[in-house]
């Protein structure tokens, strides 16, 4: 059932009151999780969302402090619509991208329903390893508080509402509590489920199924392999690369890299537990499920409830799932939809 956990108040965002019933060959929390972004689907992904990248034009933000992210920008009037009077800017999730295939379907289902859309990818994401010099981590989120305030800019007079995917929804949450001090108008928020406590999602990423563990290993040291080869002169990142797991390769990149002391400050600095959602004052939503096996639920027990946000938990879903094999988009793009354009 779909629980509402926070009360919903007149800035607040109400879940539209369908729940995610999977069918029952997609009930599986570990086949939510990775079924929708197995590689057999791109080329059905890829038809769908032709007209979104057709639309759409790359841009490099300039983030302040000399820091540039890369982004794909979708316009409604590129797609042959009438002119988009709202923006939704999306981010992907850890070792992701704008070309993530949750990234695509998103875009275009909401491209088709009257909304501009923005990819965003974080830095060392999308192949944008060339751009900065320093590594990516974590706790940077003022240069996406950048990146959101120039997309702000380009889109004057256009709602700006974030979107965003695991530690996409993190970043997106962190935005929220800083967009007061920030000067950023936003019309609404949706992080689905968002890393919340970030020692308890390495923990689990460590202990639970091995695939997520070899997958992210994978995927880490491919991309530590790029930016070596973009950054010759900074960067030697052999003996990283060949660690097995990602406490050891976090806990070496934050301190040699990040400027950490220790794995245990690092991870504290991107939680989103204790008061870290405290100054939220625009309408947010947290959509998580119960059996999400990377993101622990009982997380979210401990993150500030602010009027404006509302944390909805689902029984299934998986991480980032919500996948039920229907037409017409998936439970999630219809969620999400249905939240950004709610009275």
């Amino acid at each position: 059932m779909l629980e509402t956990t926070a009360p919903v108040s007149g800035c607040a965002v109400a879940a539209s009151g369908r729940d995610f019933k999977p069918p029952s060959w997609l009930s599986s929390p570990h086949l939510q999780s990775v079924f929708p972004s197995l590689p057999f689907r791109r080329p059905g992904v890829a038809r769908r969302s032709r007209r979104l990248v057709a639309a759409s034009r790359e841009i490099v933000l300039d983030c302040g402090d000399g820091v540039r992210l890369l982004a794909h920008h979708a316009t409604c009037e590129r797609a042959g619509h009438a002119r988009a009077s709202r923006v939704a800017v999306l981010l992907h999730g850890w070792e992701g991208s704008s070309e993530s295939l949750y990234v695509l379907s998103l875009g275009q289902y909401l491209l088709d329903r009257g909304f501009d859309v923005v990819r965003l990818n974080l830095r060392d994401h999308g192949g944008s390893h060339y751009l900065n010099a320093e590594i990516f981590h974590s706790c940077r989120i003022q240069e996406v508080v950048g990146a959101v305030q120039r997309i702000g800019q380009l889109n004057a007079g256009r709602g700006l509402n974030l979107v965003g995917f695991s530690l996409g929804g993190n970043f997106f949450l962190r935005v929220a509590a800083r967009a007061g001090a920030a000067g950023l108008e936003l019309e609404r928020v949706v992080a689905v489920c968002p890393v919340a406590d970030p020692r308890h999602t390495l923990a689990r990423l460590e202990a639970g199924w091995p695939v997520y563990r070899s997958y992210f290993v994978w995927k880490w040291r491919r991309s530590l392999a790029q930016k070596q080869a973009a950054w010759p002169q900074l960067y030697d990142l052999s003996e990283v690369r060949a660690m097995d797991n990602l406490t050891d390769m976090t806990d070496y990149l934050a301190r040699r890299y990040g400027g950490y002391p220790s794995l245990e400050d690092y991870l504290q600095g991107y939680a989103i537990t204790g008061d870290a959602l405290t100054a939220v004052r625009h309408p947010t939503r947290i959509i998580t499920a119960a059996d999400d096996p990377i993101i622990p639920v009982e997380d979210f027990e401990r993150v500030a409830r602010p009027p404006a946000l509302v944390v909805n938990r689902t029984a299934h879903g998986g991480h980032c799932g919500y996948y039920d094999a229907g037409r017409g988009g998936t439970w999630i793009e219809r969620e999400i939809y249905a939240t950004l354009t709610a009275t």
